[in-house]
Parts: structure tokens; sequence; C-alpha cells
């Protein structure tokens, strides 16, 4: 930075800590740096000392000293898993934010995180979001759910009346999600509806879905469209998959019942000796949410995308997939 600068608050930032309007604004800047910028009053907010923890508010003007944030390296991309075990929450959620607004943040989610808890979870979404709780006390809300093992796009409310509405357009089907998975094997046909009934059984490893009969008890309606993007040889294809309706594990089961199951899943992956699994791709679950397409509470549209976590980056590079080309057509 050649000199002093001064940066009015935007009208979106409202209420933000100022710690976090310097990670998304300056993510070069470490948190210690930041507070010997703070108590020696070179950074000033309308003028004024402050510190980390204050909160801006639309049309503040906040000093800017010289500085030289290239000397560390802004953290960029997606949160690999280790982040996890050493990150604060409010932190981690800041480096996860793909988007927010005064209704809404959207979150690219890690693989392996879950979003709520469970048996011998220690950390999941839900709790961390205790650490963006408002000044009125009102903590942010889960409006949907990815597995645990799936990295990408989470919408999650501010308000009260944001998540209503939210939760409202999942369960009125007025959203579109898209999501991009590695599976076994290339389909036959580039695209396709796919179209079956799908029940929740208990095995010894645990909740499992699988495919049931029309009428079945427990049994509910699931749809979902493929389409082939690319493929490597005919050992493996990345699929772009829309599901209509919102049953748990609906794309894994329908990948599975395609005869192409997802790679690197836990649960459904099934092992085939005939098959070799390719080095340097790691065994974990291939499957991303890419995009939302959502109503915002404000009015019009919400659209954001997830870049792609490491190990699916890593599997897409040494399959020679024209990733950079795929992300400039979103």
């Amino acid at each position: 930075m050649a000199g002093i600068e001064h940066i009015t608050v935007e009208q979106d930032e409202s209420g933000m800590r100022l710690d976090r309007w310097f990670k998304i604004h300056y993510p070069g800047l470490g948190f210690g740096a930041l507070q010997k910028l703070l108590r020696s009053g070179q950074v000033r907010v309308d003028g004024g000392r402050v510190k980390t923890d204050a909160r801006v508010q639309p049309g503040q003007t906040i000093r800017i000293p010289p500085m030289d944030v290239d000397a560390k390296a802004p953290k960029s991309g997606p949160i690999a898993l280790k982040d996890l075990k050493h990150g604060e929450d409010g932190e981690l959620l800041s480096r996860m934010l793909l988007h927010e607004d005064d209704k809404v943040f959207v979150l690219n989610k890690p693989a392996g995180l879950a979003v709520q808890g469970g048996s011998g979870l220690t950390r999941h979404i839900d709790k961390m979001l205790e650490a963006w709780t408002s000044k009125k006390g009102e903590k942010p809300r889960l409006v949907h759910r990815l597995d645990r093992d799936t990295s990408g796009v989470l919408v999650v409310a501010r308000t009260r009346g944001a998540a209503q509405k939210l939760t409202a357009a999942f369960r009125e089907r007025d959203t579109k999600k898209t999501y991009w998975a590695l599976v076994r094997g290339v389909p036959r046909k580039r695209e396709d509806k796919l179209s079956n009934w799908l029940v929740k059984e208990e095995t010894e490893d645990g909740d499992r879905m699988r495919i049931a009969r029309h009428g079945e008890e427990g049994a509910d309606h699931a749809i979902s469209y493929y389409r082939v993007l690319e493929t490597a040889a005919q050992t493996m294809a990345w699929l772009e998959m829309q599901p209509y309706t919102g049953r748990t594990h609906q794309l894994r089961i329908h990948a599975l019942h395609l005869g192409h199951p997802i790679i690197g899943d836990p649960k459904y992956y099934i092992e085939d000796h005939n098959w070799e699994f390719p080095g340097g791709i790691q065994k974990r679950l291939h499957l991303h949410a890419r995009h939302i397409d959502i109503p915002h509470p404000n009015g019009g549209r919400l659209k954001v995308t997830a870049p792609l976590p490491p190990h699916m980056v890593q599997s897409w590079n040494l399959l020679g997939f024209d990733l950079e080309g795929r992300e400039n057509d979103d």
C-alpha cells in the first residue's frame, strides 16, 4: 500500500467485528499485527481508537496505514480439514465465507466437517455459528444440510424471518442446487433423469438408504438429474448432478443405482477387485455442492458458487479435467 487510505464501511458490513472486516479485506494481515496497529492508533474508526471486537457500521470510515500485507501470504481457497483442529470458530467461519449480506451467510463447508452435532463430534457448523451471534443475541440459523463428507455451498440465515423464507424455498423446491461428482466408470447416457423410491434402514454400520418399492412403508420419492461433463477414458467420469428432491444421501444412492458409485464414498462405494483404484487419488468422497440459486429473503435471487476442496482439485489435475474452463462458464 502506497500511503494512508480511508475506506468506508459498506451497508452489508453492518455490525461486523472489526477483526473480521480486516480478515475479509486484508487476508494477509495477521491478528497479532492488527492488534499492534490498533494499540498504536494507526488503525482508527471515524478518527477514534478501537479494539478488535468493535462492531463497524455502514458509513463509518476506517483509517488504513501503509502495510506490507504481502509479507504474510493470505490464506485462500477452501479450508483443509487439519485447519479445523487449531483455528478459532469465528476465524474458520470467516475463511469459509462465500457471501454475506444483512440476511444471509453462504459458506463453503469443508469435507469432513459435520453440519450438526452427533455422537463423538466436538466441532460442527451449528455450534460454530454461536461465534457469530448478533448484538441482539440472535444466532445464525441453518436452513438446509450437507452430509459430513460432502463439501460446498451451505446457506445460513442471519435472522428468524430470513430462516422462514429460506426454509420455505427449500420446502417448495424453488431452489436449484448443482453438485459436482467423480464417479467410477462412464454412464451410457450422457444425461438423464433418475427417479425411484428411497427408504432408510438400520445396519451394523449405522443407518443407510436403499432403493425401495413404490408404496413400501417409510419410502420417499427421489428425483435427480445428471449430465456427464468430462471423462477419463472409460475409467471415471465428472458428473454434474442436480437433486430435485432433497432425500438423505440421494445423489450417492442414485449414482450407485446408476452403476457408477461416487469415488471415495465411505458408505456406498462398492469395492470391485477387477477395478484398480487410480494412484494419487485420495479415498475421500468426491461430491461437492458446487452452486446454489435460491430466492433471497429481500427479493430477487441469490446465486453462489463454491470452489472445489483440495482433494478434488488434486484428482481433477491428475485426470486432466478442464477445471479452469468450467469455472469460467459459471
